[in-house]
């Protein structure tokens, strides 16, 4: 699934080319993709112009005039394409936006049909109850007032989207290198000196992937069809049985809420069991 990353590079992609352009029609050719929007609503999307692109968590706002948004969300396989109006349309696409005096289209196109796109008022889409705040965003204060009254393992808190916003699978566990903390470490046996190094590590994994554009493992490609670059900067996520970069110890592999989790057990030491040793 898209992480913030990967979300992020697309808006950044995406935002200089549908600036100011003006909606000239829609296609809905799945209409499952629809979500929470009455389909009549989508009509008033045609003479519309493009304010803004703007990334909540794991979503993608498409901001239009007269207060009117598009929201999306790619959940696994969802993809964004700006591409020429004559390329032929493939099986997986479910929605077109067309431009007024424009031979290029937006298409969302999804192999799975588990991504959403639904037209709402904008002064609705700037609320998101269920979402936590912005890794990028939140100081350090806020981050570590977040843990108070929280527990369980570490790693579930950071997957939690009310917790904190666009955090998935891969870059849990590169922060969580990066932080040289366990996955399954509780929450409740963090100190100070630890909190600081998961704030600091969240933001440097974060700002490092986007600058590479993403990742790329199975099916993410941006607004171009191009993959993401930080593929080649992972230093654990997928790395089982090979060497840790930091102390040359074996990655290991374990489930957790049904995902798996990569971690060094040298680097990463389980906090129970760090304690357990010095008694």
């Amino acid at each position: 699934m898209p992480e913030l990353p990967e979300v992020e590079t697309i808006i950044r992609g995406l935002s200089p080319k549908l600036q100011g352009l003006e909606v000239s029609s829609f296609k809905l050719l799945f209409l499952g993709v629809l979500r929470n929007s009455d389909q009549k609503i989508l009509e008033k999307l045609k003479g519309k112009k493009v304010i803004r692109l703007r990334r909540r968590g794991k979503w993608i706002l498409i901001d239009l005039d007269s207060n009117l948004s598009l929201v999306c969300h790619f959940k696994m396989t969802g993809q964004f394409l700006f591409c020429p109006s004559e390329r032929p349309v493939d099986k997986h696409t479910h929605f077109i936006l067309s431009f007024k005096d424009r031979m290029h289209e937006l298409r969302f196109r999804d192999v799975r049909k588990f991504g959403s796109i639904s037209c709402r008022p904008t002064p609705e889409v700037l609320k998101f109850p269920n979402l936590g705040p912005e890794p990028l965003r939140v100081s350090f204060s806020r981050f570590r007032k977040l843990f108070l009254s929280r527990r369980g393992r570490l790693k579930n808190l950071l997957l939690n989207q009310s917790f904190i916003a666009g955090i998935g699978n891969i870059y849990a566990d590169e922060i969580l290198f990066e932080a040289k903390l366990h996955p399954l470490t509780p929450v409740s046996m963090l100190g100070e000196g630890e909190f600081s190094r998961l704030w600091e590590a969240m933001r440097f994994i974060l700002r490092k992937a986007i600058e590479f554009r993403g990742t790329s493992i199975r099916n993410f490609r941006d607004a171009e069809d191009q993959e993401g670059g930080f593929k080649n900067h992972l230093r654990v996520y997928g790395k089982e049985s090979l060497s840790c970069p930091r102390c040359g110890k074996e990655i290991e592999r374990l489930r957790l809420g049904g995902r798996s989790s990569f971690f060094c057990p040298r680097c990463q030491e389980e906090k129970n069991k760090a304690v357990e040793s010095e008694r």
